[in-house]
């Protein structure tokens, strides 16, 4: 299996619990023996669906066609994350009753928002990094003092953060597994004004225990959002599963066409995104886009890329490169308007440690053996 059709055989399993025609091509697939595990098991890990892939295949009841020492590993891989989000959700639920006491309103995001929300059949099936949550600007900054005071300390050792336009420094206290980010803002400054809290908390719903859920038309969003706009995946034209598959069980609950529809500059980039998802995940029903030119090239070149070349990788090379120099450039033109953006690159530079690692990297200097 070369890594396209890797790709896309993961993407058709997380699909069988609820797609007839994708459980019956896996099957088959499976019962041919033309599944080759080792690349399945790379490819799904790099895109955090591991957990995802077993507990499909569990619930389709096709283990058995699995190698026994595969299985074994997918169980305790899969328990280890079921433990890990349980612990989130309890931390995170901690959170939000703080923040209620306090009268602030709390909308978790993403992975752990789905979590709490029950967007999946069993919550070992997602893998999450940080706990984020988005408040009103108003709210903000008393948010993260609230949490400083109740022992949440830094993350970074530095004494200087970078200045994020969407979140505060990340947070973690002792004895809690997962840090924090305290969200005003959901994305990047050139679009916040289509997607932020004010739009986001007009549209919201809660549960028993009081946890504030943004509709199911902008988690839809979000989703992409994640990958396709702060990851720069629309630059790269890839694809993310983890995302993806939260798009696709979305897609049960809301149409994505009409999710789209108040958008202008996120309009394209979000579409582009179910465009290559449709593909992905073999033209499932729900996954709606408007099929354009712009779609026409957009899948042309994510799977052109999904060759995974060395004409591919230049590519992205070129392509990481041309954005870091873009952020670099941004970053100076702001520390010359901004004054938390000049303090911040003035101590940047004058801070010993980034210059050794600096030298280090430029060849300058020699990297200290491991004692």
């Amino acid at each position: 299996m070369n890594y396209k059709e890797t790709l896309f055989f993961i993407a058709k399993c997380l699909t069988i619990s609820h797609e007839e025609e994708a459980k019956t091509a896996v099957e088959q697939a499976l019962k041919n023996n033309e599944v080759d595990w080792d690349t399945v098991v790379q490819v799904s890990t790099a895109h955090y669906v591991f957990p995802a892939l077993y507990c499909h295949l569990k619930r389709a009841d096709f283990l058995h066609y699995l190698p026994e020492e595969l299985v074994n590993y997918m169980i305790h891989i899969t328990n280890l994350n079921r433990e890990r989000n349980l612990q989130i959700i309890t931390q995170a639920k901690e959170i939000n009753e703080l923040l209620l006491a306090n009268h602030i309103t709390s909308i978790f995001l993403k992975g752990t928002g789905n979590l709490l929300e029950g967007l999946y059949d069993d919550i070992a099936e997602r893998m999450v990094g940080d706990i984020d949550f988005l408040v009103s600007k108003e709210n903000y900054q008393k948010t993260y003092d609230l949490l400083k005071a109740s022992n949440y300390k830094n993350v970074t050792k530095d004494d200087y953060s970078f200045p994020q336009f969407k979140h505060q420094p990340r947070l973690n206290k002792e004895d809690r597994i997962a840090a924090v980010e305290v969200h005003k803002e959901l994305l990047l400054e050139k679009y916040a004004d289509e997607f932020n809290f004010d739009l986001v908390s007009k549209h919201t719903f809660k549960k028993a225990d009081q946890i504030t859920f943004m509709s199911f038309e902008n988690q839809l969003c979000l989703s992409i959002i994640a990958t396709q706009i702060n990851d720069d995946g629309m630059y790269f034209k890839n694809i993310a599963l983890r995302n993806a598959y939260d798009v696709f069980l979305l897609s049960k609950k809301t149409n994505p066409l009409k999710a789209l529809k108040s958008f202008t500059k996120l309009y394209h980039p979000l579409n582009n995104f179910l465009s290559i998802c449709s593909i992905t995940f073999g033209g499932i029903e729900s996954i709606q886009f408007e099929e354009n030119d712009e779609t026409k090239k957009h899948i042309k070149d994510f799977v052109n890329g999904l060759k995974n070349d060395v004409s591919t990788k230049k590519k992205h090379r070129k392509t990481s490169q041309i954005l870091f120099i873009k952020q670099r450039l941004a970053i100076i033109k702001k520390a010359l308007t901004r004054k938390d953006h000049r303090n911040w690159l003035l101590k940047r530079i004058t801070d010993k440690k980034w210059q050794h690692e600096k030298l280090i990297q430029l060849g300058l200097k020699k990297a200290k053996p491991n004692s």
